[in-house]
Order: structure tokens, then sequence, then C-alpha cells
């Protein structure tokens, strides 16, 4: 059978399955976009946001992308951050990164990528020549998993900076960021710092 139209049996068989177990579902989905929580993440097909998290459909707003990067100056994340601060009014951002993340490993391993993959890495790259001396220091499967962590770091200080973030906090609005690393070994999200709930 064709891969795609195993795709859209299984997409019946879903839904079908959820009418089953709650009637009402897709008429409560359809109606209204009301999610506590935005997910920055990595494109990974590995990482889904919502099943890693035990949430349902609507209980997420997700913005992935290679390596999970926030540049203050792409549109796409940006608009994603306004839209989910500002007309959804979630109340957590999570910039979540996982162990194993192919775009930062070639950042890592400074491997030449063809345009524009090789544009979008340069942070993670930079990253890497800011920090030689303790990646240096550090055994090969630790030296690529304390990047993973420190690129998650550095993508949520990114959000904290957006003016949108800003002036979330500065308007009093309730908005936490927060910084997170999965595992894909054993499937477990791990915090990686306090979360940040106002300017500092």
């Amino acid at each position: 059978m064709d891969t795609l139209k195993q795709l859209l049996n299984r997409n019946q068989a879903w839904a079908e399955s959820v009418r089953e177990e709650d009637p009402e579902f897709f008429a409560r989905l359809s109606a209204q976009q009301n999610p506590k929580y935005l997910w920055v993440g990595c494109s990974d097909s590995r990482v889904p946001a919502n099943q890693i998290m035990g949430l349902a459909p609507g209980e997420v707003f997700v913005h992935r992308n290679i390596a999970n990067i926030v540049p203050l100056d792409d549109d796409n994340a940006l608009s994603v951050i306004q839209f989910a601060v500002q007309a959804l009014q979630v109340q957590h951002i999570i910039v979540c990164g996982h162990y194993g993340c192919g775009g930062v490993q070639a950042a890592l391993d400074n491997v030449a990528l063809d345009p524009p993959v090789d544009d979008w890495l340069q942070p993670v790259k930079q990253m890497v020549k800011d920090h030689r001396d303790d990646l240096d220091a550090l055994g090969e499967q630790e030296r690529a998993r304390s990047l993973c962590e420190w690129n998650v770091l550095a993508q949520m200080k990114q959000v904290c900076k957006t003016s949108i973030v800003q002036s979330a906090w500065a308007a009093g609005q309730s908005l936490r960021i927060h910084g997170w690393i999965y595992d894909l070994n054993d499937g477990i999200l791990k915090p990686l710092c306090p979360s940040v709930a106002s300017p500092s």
C-alpha cells in the first residue's frame, strides 16, 4: 500500500478512536485554542512536544527548528513567540533541546554544510569557539551533551531578551521562561536551571 495512503488510514483510525473515547473532543478543539505553554524545540522527529509531555492536541503551541535556535532577527520565531504571548496569553515558554542533536553535533564537529543550514547553525558554532577550552577538557560524549545544554541556556536567554517577553513582563503578565533538555535514551525531560519570570 502507498505509504501516504497508510498515513491517511491511520489518521482516520486515530480520529475514530478519539471520538469513541470522547465524542465532543473535536467540537471543543475546533471552538478555540487556549494553550498554557509555548514549546520552542528542535525539529528532530524523535522529540514530539505533545507526546513527551503527555499533552493532548490544543494544550501546547509549538515552534520547532534545527537545534532549537532563537535568533533575535528571525521573523518566524519572533512571530510565534508574539502570537503565543500576546494573542494566546501563554503562561510558560519552554525552550527544549535534546541530547544527540544533529545540528549541535554538526556545529561541534565544524561540519561544512550548504546554506542555509550552515548559516542557521552559526550561533552554535560561535558557542563552540567561545567555549573551546571548556569543551576540550571533556570527553567526547560529555562534550556533545554539554553543548546541547549550553545551547538551551543560550536560547532561553534569547527568548528573555525579546521585546515581546520584556513588554509582557513590564505589563505584569504572568509568563515564565524555562530551559529543559530531553534525553532520547530514557524519554525523560530535565530542567537545566530555575525558570525566569521577570527581567534580570
